[in-house]
């Protein structure tokens, strides 16, 4: 019960807050919250409402359900910044379950310092968004409603130390991290070895954005050490006025058993495309791939391993700045009866779900 007073009382703080800096435009504390509702039918009907354990976001079924809710409070001035945002909601649960008490609240924590007079030069330390992917937890932020395999089985939050660069220009932008592992605040009983992590982004115009990210690191107690491998790479492509294109692409190596020169490997492509109908109308499709055949990622009872196909065709309505309504129909399928149709293995599943956020 602590953790929910901390939380309530935290709300309360922002609200006051907020009274108290309205008069001023030049505060260098911003406060913002966002709230994402969804409701999810999966035409296999899980009795538990409980989607695929690949999904770690929108995953209840036939239930209005809060996928992510947030409080954050945010200081920048020229050499100073911080974020603090507290959150609720099934993606929480989902991705914050082995993080203990308190912890599995805290969406974001951490402060940083311009290291720097002449460049953009940046030291933060704290719990941080991934660097890793295209896609995050904040939906309305994200072309699609759902998350893709690859983003949902990739690192969403991290935590530890970087060191940050953004060009004079704007266009380019590379960090270097020193981590707690792969998504854990409070580190694995047993591991005391370091994690590295890398990003580079190029930006070269509004209607384009190539980044490379990478994560080296054990994800296992030291004595049995299994060191992983990971690089992510996508591009984002604003092709015309309403048509928009990303392509992701995942890889992955992991040892077989520690000290082995021998590994274990994944990848995950993913394309999606987006017309934009009007300013308030889109229309977003896509088509995405998982082949971890020796279950590095995801695990699975079937004989090969975890090779999934995913298909998904979304509609979003932004009813005005502030809120924005969503449904989208997604399918999966794999070379093993993964699914559950009719109360019998299936090799499909099929499921649509529809969204509010509101951001304020």
């Amino acid at each position: 019960m602590k953790y929910k007073y901390i939380l309530f009382s935290f709300s309360i703080l922002l609200v006051r807050t907020v009274f108290s800096q309205e008069d001023s435009t030049q505060s260098p504390l911003k406060l913002s919250a966002y709230i994402e509702t969804y409701y999810l039918y999966n035409f296999s009907k899980p009795s538990n409402h409980t989607m695929p354990a690949f999904m770690y976001s929108y995953n209840r079924h036939n239930e209005i359900n809060l996928n992510l809710g947030f409080v954050k409070a945010a200081y920048q001035t020229k050499k100073i910044r911080a974020n603090l945002a507290l959150a609720a909601g099934t993606y929480v649960n989902a991705n914050y379950a082995s993080e203990p008490g308190v912890l599995k609240n805290i969406y974001e924590a951490n402060v940083g310092v311009k290291i720097s007079k002449k460049h953009n030069l940046w030291v933060d330390a704290g719990i941080f968004a991934s660097h890793i992917g295209f896609e995050d937890a904040v939906g309305k932020d994200n072309w699609t409603l759902t998350r893709s395999i690859l983003a949902d089985n990739s690192p969403y939050y991290e935590s530890g130390v970087k060191i940050s660069y953004t060009s004079a220009n704007g266009k380019w932008f590379a960090s270097a991290l020193l981590l707690n592992g792969w998504q854990h605040i409070q580190r694995i009983n047993g591991n005391n070895s370091p994690a590295f992590g890398h990003q580079l982004t190029y930006t070269p115009s509004e209607k384009c954005t190539i980044n490379s990210s990478s994560f080296i690191g054990n994800t296992k107690p030291d004595s049995a050490m299994q060191m992983r491998y990971f690089h992510n790479l996508y591009g984002i492509f604003q092709l015309t006025k309403h048509w928009g294109l990303t392509l992701g692409f995942d890889v992955g190596a992991e040892q077989k058993n520690t000290a082995s020169s021998s590994y274990n490997t994944w990848y995950a492509p993913v394309l999606i495309a987006k017309f934009n109908i009007t300013e308030k109308h889109a229309l977003t499709l896509r088509g995405e791939y998982y082949n971890d055949a020796h279950n590095v990622i995801v695990k699975t009872a079937g004989l090969n391993g975890f090779k999934t196909w995913g298909y998904s065709l979304n509609y979003d309505y932004i009813i005005n700045h502030h809120i924005m309504w969503r449904i989208e129909g997604r399918a999966f399928s794999s070379t093993d009866p993964l699914f559950i149709l009719n109360n019998k293995p299936s090799f499909n599943t099929f499921f649509v779900t529809s969204s509010l956020a509101v951001s304020f």
